[in-house]
Order: structure tokens, then sequence, then C-alpha cells
């Protein structure tokens, strides 16, 4: 059974995503598919692993390219019959720095929401339909994604919140609310719907609140789902030190890969977590009202 078994980890030849490639290799029954835009940078991460004795594999993956995520779905089709783990980790953050323009801002707001919401929307239509039973799949979020880093309690802010909350919001309606601040961020009059004031990391928490709240919809869509016990979470997994927190997180990749890697190998008919906000030592955490614990 084992030989039919597989896990993929988007963007995984560096950082919090190769980590969960390593950790999975060790503990995952089956293969375990590193992927990268790049391929010649994925392929000396495979290699850095085979050399502590680990075969991860291979595959080219930019979730940005559509043609290249039907690619990647046909492969696991043809050769594994579906898909056991997907750990959608793939994702871009472009602070905002002292100095820039609103045009830059801007711009960040249409690049990132396109990449960590969009894109990662897209990559899960295209490969949900092909999850075996008893699959996992996993969201990289960040407790930048807590639905409390929309502030206020100005009725706008409230009410944005009670939005994306809401356990009967639709893609659609999140869809619209994603595009509605990537078009008043042209404007700069995204404070003016609720959203956060534009800061160094903006554009980034409104993306993985957009990822958190998509994990929730599909939490209810795989409750419904035909196929036995297909379980999806969304996770912080720590302020880590990678390449995009500038190496200033405090955790190893090797740490940050602990809960990602714990709910991609969640028992068969597991009852919990399912469709949570998991934190980086494995504890739930309401997604909505918080608190969330505290910075690790």
């Amino acid at each position: 059974m084992s030989q039919n078994r597989v896990a993929v980890v988007t963007g995984s030849n560096q950082g919090i995503g190769f980590a969960t490639v390593k950790a999975l290799c060790s503990d995952f029954e089956g293969s375990v598919y590193l992927t990268s835009r790049n391929e010649e940078r994925g392929l000396a991460a495979v290699e850095e692993l085979k050399k502590i004795g680990l075969q991860p594999k291979y595959h080219q993956l930019d979730i940005n390219d559509e043609s290249s995520v039907l690619r990647l779905r046909d492969y696991l089709k043809d050769t594994y019959g579906g898909l056991d783990v997907l750990m959608n980790n793939a994702a871009i953050l472009l602070p905002f720095k002292e100095g820039m323009s609103d045009d830059i801002f801007a711009e960040h707001a249409c690049t990132v929401m396109q990449t960590n919401y969009f894109d990662t929307q897209r990559a899960c239509k295209i490969l949900f339909p092909i999850l075996k039973p008893h699959a996992r799949v996993v969201n990289l979020s960040s407790m930048l994604g807590h639905l409390t880093h929309i502030p206020g309690e100005d009725s706008v802010a409230v009410n944005l919140r009670a939005k994306l909350a809401s356990p009967d919001l639709t893609y659609e309606e999140l869809d619209s609310l994603m595009h509605n601040f990537v078009d008043a961020a042209q404007k700069g009059e995204h404070t003016k719907y609720g959203w956060p004031a534009t800061g160094y990391y903006t554009t980034y928490i409104v993306s993985k609140i957009g990822v958190s709240a998509l994990t929730r919809i599909q939490h209810r869509d795989f409750e419904r789902d035909s196929r036995e016990n297909i379980v999806i979470n969304h996770v912080h997994p720590g302020y880590v030190s990678t390449q995009m927190s500038d190496y200033k997180g405090v955790l190893t990749p090797e740490k940050g890969a602990v809960a990602p890697s714990w709910l991609a190998l969640l028992p068969p008919n597991v009852q919990e977590p399912k469709g949570a906000f998991v934190w980086c030592d494995k504890t739930i955490v309401d997604w909505v009202k918080g608190p969330m614990p505290p910075l690790d």
C-alpha cells in the first residue's frame, strides 16, 4: 500500500517547505515530492536531502502557472492513482518598507494576493478532485492570518470580520472580499472597507486571512464529500528563521515543520483537528476570537 501513497509539498526547495519534506521523508509511508518553480534549485535541494540518507522525489511546480499544476495533477493521477497528502506551502512576502510609494503598495497587493490566495485556491481546485479517501490537506497560514489582525471596533471592521467568520461564507463571497482589498489598495482606500492600514506586512496579512477563511469553506465541502475522511486544516508554523522572515525568526525550519507534518500524518478517521486553525505547538486556536498563544 505504501508504494502507491504520495505526498506533495508546494514551494519546498527551502525554508519550512524543505524542512517539511525532510520530516515526511522520515515518517510518511510512501513517496514524498519536493517541488519548486525553478527546477535547478529543486533538484539541488533533493540532492541535499539524499546526502543525509533520505529519498525525496522531485516534480516541477509553479502555482502561478496553471499548466504546471495541471501537469502535476496528470502525473500524480497516472503514477499513483491520486494524491494522499497536499501541503499548500508556496507563498510570497513583499514587505512594505519605509519610504516606499503608494504605487508600490498597490503593486504588492496585486502580486501577493494573486500568489498566496488566488493561485493557491486554483491549485486546490485542480488537485482536490484527485485526493484519495483519507487524504490530508494542510494550508500554511500564519499567526498574521488570524482574523483578529483585522483590527478596530468601528462598524466597517466589525462587519468585515463578521463576513469572513460566517459559517455560510461562499467561495464567491470570499473571492469578492479579496478582490475588494486589491481594488481598494490601488486607490489607497483599503482602510475605508475595514482592512488593516498600510504597513510592513499588510498585504501578507490579508492574503493569509484569505487562506484561512478559504480553509474553513474547503472543510465544509470535505465534510459533505463522498470520499471518506478527507481532512483539511490551516496552520501557523511559528515565527521561523527563513529567507521570508529575513532570518529573524526564533524557530528553526525543522521546528516550523513540526505542526504541518503532524497534520499531514493525522491517522485515519481522526475526529480532530478538522478545519481547525492549529498553532505551531499543535494546539487548536479559535480563528475568529482567539486568543492567540504568546509569540513563539
